[in-house]
């Protein structure tokens, strides 16, 4: 029988991203709310009860009254920030650590990452796991994400031609009043004893992110060198598709576009990237489509494994790259 998907939520920034990798897909059956009735509780539970699986593309408030529509009979993955650390869910990040994706296949609910943290958690939990780094480590994270990471309202703020804010010549800092809502996923899913101090900011380009962690002598543990951390990535992840580590260079070849944030746009990667410092220090980078790997295509890996079919399915690695049916998506270090 052919599994049955409802987005609830489908005309969000990344509602709408995940339908568009679902709709051409012959393998399941998109089942879709009339516009008119898209808040209405009584068709959105009819509709979640109907479902195999049912995507939760919703602000957290609205996440949370979806599943208690749901009830106990289908299988969710929430793409809010509602469920990421919380008790009974699953955190869908297949290349977290071993055993995470049967946890995923498994799993009646699955929590989807959020970008920002997806790149930080790839870069630092097996730093952690090895113990090159310390759990309790003072850490900062700078990250600089398109506009289109803060959603519609974002987006139309940054497109509102009276602002400007398309032609502003430098990114813009944000949250700096406040403690960003991710930063708890990120200490818990990198394995933190210690919340980093997180400084997001928004550039003026729709799509793309770059997070830099800079890592000081003096927070590593002895051995952690520059290629020793890259080592440690690069054997983590050298079998994952989706997943890619940077050839190490000491001394590092740069030029303005080395770490372009746009780099991974319209695809479904993550590239991650070690800059050692002769002082000692190091520097970690990841590159990412804050609605690729970062939120949608995300969200259809996740899927794809609860549904038990081809976790490359609907994804693509490379632009050109898509992969309907399962098709071989190439990975490793470049």
């Amino acid at each position: 029988m052919t599994p049955r998907v409802f987005i609830d939520g489908q005309a969000g920034t990344t509602g709408l991203r995940i339908r568009e990798r679902l709709a051409p897909r012959d393998d399941l059956e998109l089942l879709e709310i009339e516009e008119a009735r898209r808040k209405d509780p009584g068709e959105r539970a009819r509709l979640l009860a109907a479902a195999d699986v049912a995507l939760l593309c919703l602000p957290d408030p609205a996440a949370l009254e979806a599943v208690e529509l749901a009830g106990e009979g289908t299988r969710l993955l929430d793409a809010s920030t509602a469920h990421r650390v919380a008790s009974g869910w699953v955190y869908g990040l297949p290349e977290l650590a071993p055993g995470q994706r049967d946890a995923i296949r498994e799993a009646a609910r699955v929590s989807n990452p959020g970008c920002y943290p997806t790149c930080t958690t790839l870069l630092l939990r097996p730093l952690v796991d090895a113990g090159l780094l310390d759990a309790a480590a003072p850490l900062s994270v700078h990250a600089l994400s398109g506009y289109t990471g803060g959603g519609r309202a974002l987006i139309e703020r940054w497109e509102d031609p009276a602002l400007g804010l398309g032609e502003l010549p430098f990114e813009a800092p944000y949250a700096l009043d406040r403690v960003h809502k991710h930063v708890a996923e990120m200490t818990v899913h990198a394995g933190l004893s210690r919340a980093p101090f997180f400084v997001p900011a928004v550039g003026a380009f729709d799509c793309g992110m770059r997070v830099e962690i800079p890592l000081h002598a003096a927070a590593l543990e002895p051995g952690a060198t520059g290629e020793r951390i890259h080592e440690e990535l690069g054997a983590r992840y050298t079998d994952e598709p989706l997943v890619r580590v940077r050839t190490y260079q000491e001394p590092l070849e740069l030029d303005e576009h080395s770490f372009d944030p746009r780099v991974c746009n319209g695809t479904d990667r993550v590239e991650l990237a070690v800059a050692a410092n002769p002082a000692g220090h190091v520097l970690l980078l990841a590159l990412v489509d804050n609605l690729g790997k970062g939120a949608a295509g995300a969200a259809v890996q996740n899927l794809n494994l609860m549904l038990g079919l081809p976790e490359s399915a609907g994804l693509r690695a490379d632009p050109a790259g898509y992969g309907p049916g399962g098709a071989p998506i190439a990975g490793g270090q470049r």
